[in-house]
C-alpha cells in the first residue's frame, strides 16, 4: 500500500493487529457487547482506507480465533452478522481500490451463506495491487504450525524452510510489526511462528478506539528500533 517513489520510511511491508478491547469498549459505556463489535468494525474500516498512505503494503487482523466458538452463541452469531455486513458494505470499495482480500484459518467451517460470500470475496479481489487485507478467521497458531509440519512431513523432511513454505501466510511478506490494543501484553495464538522475529508494541488504546494516527505512531517507534535477528 506504498506510495509511489520507493518502500515507507519505517520500512515495515507486514504489519498485524491483534483487535482487543469491543467488550471493555462497550462495558464503559454500559452498552451491549454487540455495539463494541460494530464500532469495531468501524475502526478496521477506516484503518483500511487510510492505510495506503502508510506505506504498508499487508495489514493482517485477528478477527474470528478458533478459540472464539467458546463464546456465547449470541455473540458468535452478532459476529457472523457483522462479517456478512462488512462484506456487502465495503467489497466494492475493496474492488475500486485495488485491495485483496485474503483469508488465513479455516472459515470452510462457517455457515454455507458466509463462506460464499467469503470466497466470492477473494475471486473478486484477486487481481488487487494496491496492497492486501489479510484476515484470520477461525485461526490459531499452534493448529496452523501443526498442520505445517504435516505438510513437511508428508514432503519429506520437517525443516524451518519446508514450514514457513507450509503456513497459511507463506505468500505473505515476513511479518514486521504485531500489534495488540486495550493493554493486554500476550499473543493469544496468533502469528506464533511468524512473529519470531517480529517486532511487537502494546497499546492500552481498546479496538473501536484506534485509529490510523495511533497506527502511524507504532510505526514511527518500529522505524526507531533497530532489528538484529538474533545476531548482535
Amino acid at each position: 500500500m506504498a506510495e509511489k517513489g520507493g518502500p515507507a520510511a519505517h520500512g515495515a511491508r507486514h504489519v498485524a493487529i491483534i483487535m482487543d478491547g469491543n467488550g471493555r469498549w462497550a462495558k464503559k459505556r454500559f452498552l451491549p457487547r454487540a455495539v463494541g463489535h460494530t464500532r469495531g468494525v468501524e475502526a478496521v474500516r477506516n484503518l483500511v482506507r487510510g492505510l495506503r498512505s502508510t506505506g504498508v503494503e499487508v495489514l493482517t487482523l485477528y478477527a474470528f480465533s478458533s478459540e472464539n466458538w467458546r463464546r456465547s452463541e449470541e455473540e458468535i452469531q452478532d459476529l457472523m452478522g457483522l462479517m456478512r455486513h462488512f462484506i456487502r458494505s465495503d467489497l466494492p470499495e475493496f474492488i475500486a481500490n485495488g485491495i485483496r482480500l485474503r483469508i488465513i484459518g479455516d472459515y470452510s467451517i462457517f455457515p454455507a451463506d458466509l463462506v460464499e460470500m467469503i470466497e466470492d470475496a477473494l475471486a473478486r479481489t484477486a487481481g488487487g495491487r494496491n496492497g492486501t487485507l489479510a484476515v484470520a478467521l477461525n485461526y490459531g497458531s499452534q493448529q496452523e504450525i501443526v498442520r505445517a509440519a504435516k505438510a513437511a512431513a508428508a514432503g519429506g523432511e520437517i525443516t524451518a524452510e519446508a514450514i514457513e513454505a507450509a503456513l497459511d501466510t507463506a505468500d505473505l511478506p515476513p511479518l514486521d510489526l504485531l500489534i495488540r490494543t486495550s493493554g493486554e501484553v500476550r499473543l493469544s495464538n496468533f502469528l506464533l511462528w511468524q512473529a519470531a522475529y517480529a517486532e511487537l508494541y502494546f497499546t492500552d488504546v481498546l479496538w473501536p478506539d484506534f485509529t490510523l494516527a495511533h497506527l502511524e505512531e507504532a510505526l514511527a517507534e518500529f522505524a526507531g528500533r533497530e532489528r538484529r535477528f538474533g545476531g548482535r
